[in-house]
């Protein structure tokens, strides 16, 4: 049953690495952000949870038909029974009954996902994605994420861990990720590797020419899309061998479910067509015509913003679910 959330005010919790944000939705709209709450900040896992349910309940104060929240995390979940496994950057969060909790706390109905999930979730249902059947969203940050949409349906797999493409191997014999799987797609091509890249490219170059090394912060993803916006040949070559390794990984996904569109967000796609021209020429020359010509590669409508409001229209589908069977 497909239950529309578009026009209900639910509340969605963006839990990164370093901090929360929890903020108010009305379907794709962001109505309120409340200050981000810095995980480093707080001894305990009760203690942040306790900030975050201070956050919600205060918004509820003052908008009394919030029906839901909807938490994105970064981490592995037990979807249908709305646990956490283990979050991959904050410590203390082991087999967290999530969900639960913040229903308890707060009164309201409540849904828990993936963080990479709600943002594909919101691009499939209010952005770039809408109207496709067969769906692949990512995010491209400090790791790889991704969501997944088949012949019409939101697809977490057996164990809720479906579209990890950045745990997806470049190289059997390459560098070793979080889980232990060799040459995956985010030890290349997430944010640390890319400012590692940028770095050896500029050393290569600038020794040759006898040239001192630039600051470590030219060497960001924002700066290097600013130098290659100015011509600087090696923050152009960054981008091409990021390119390069994406499509890789993502036409190994094209050739297993075949979609129709390909969603692109975080921060790295801020790059626009720095990394869509080179990237969308490298799957061209990888897949079949059959393949390419039935395919899109659009960048993400909702940014930052795109975990948050995906968690938070999940909570406002939950609660309508939830009421339609009393």
């Amino acid at each position: 049953m497909h239950l529309s959330s578009e026009t209900m005010l639910a509340v969605g919790i963006d839990f990164g690495g370093t901090s929360v944000k929890v903020g108010l939705c009305d379907g794709p709209e962001v109505i309120e952000k409340m200050p981000r709450i810095p995980t480093e900040n707080y001894g305990s896992r009760d203690d942040l949870i306790d900030a975050i349910v201070a956050q919600i309940n205060d918004l509820k104060e003052r908008h009394s038909d919030i029906v839901g929240v909807g938490a994105g995390v970064p981490g592995n979940i037990d979807y249908p029974n709305g646990r956490i496994h283990e979050l991959t950057n904050v410590s203390g969060w082991i087999d967290v009954p999530f969900r639960d909790i913040l229903a308890e706390k707060t009164g309201l109905v409540a849904a828990l996902d993936n963080d990479a999930n709600c943002m594909a979730y919101a691009e499939w249902r209010v952005g770039a994605g809408v109207g496709t059947k067969d769906m692949l969203a990512i995010t491209m940050g400090t790791g790889v994420g991704g969501g997944l949409v088949l012949d019409g349906k939101f697809y977490r797999g057996s164990a809720s861990v479906a579209a990890e493409v950045g745990q997806m191997s470049l190289d059997y014999s390459g560098r070793v990720g979080v889980y232990g799987n060799k040459g995956c797609t985010e030890k290349y091509i997430g944010n640390a590797q890319v400012e590692e890249l940028a770095m050896n490219l500029y050393k290569q170059r600038l020794f040759k020419d006898g040239e001192s090394l630039p600051d470590p912060g030219a060497c960001e993803p924002v700066r290097l899309a600013e130098a290659a916006r100015e011509g600087d040949p090696v923050a152009i070559e960054v981008w091409e061998k990021v390119a390069m390794f994406l499509a890789t990984t993502l036409c190994n996904v094209c050739w297993l479910v075949n979609p129709e569109r390909i969603v692109i967000g975080g921060g790295l796609a801020g790059a626009s067509e720095l990394l869509f021209s080179p990237l969308r020429a490298h799957m061209k020359d990888q897949l079949s015509n059959t393949h390419y010509r039935s395919m899109k590669i659009v960048p993400a409508k909702f940014g930052n913003d795109a975990g948050m409001i995906g968690a938070a229209m999940e909570a406002a589908d939950a609660w309508k679910e939830a009421n339609s069977k009393s």
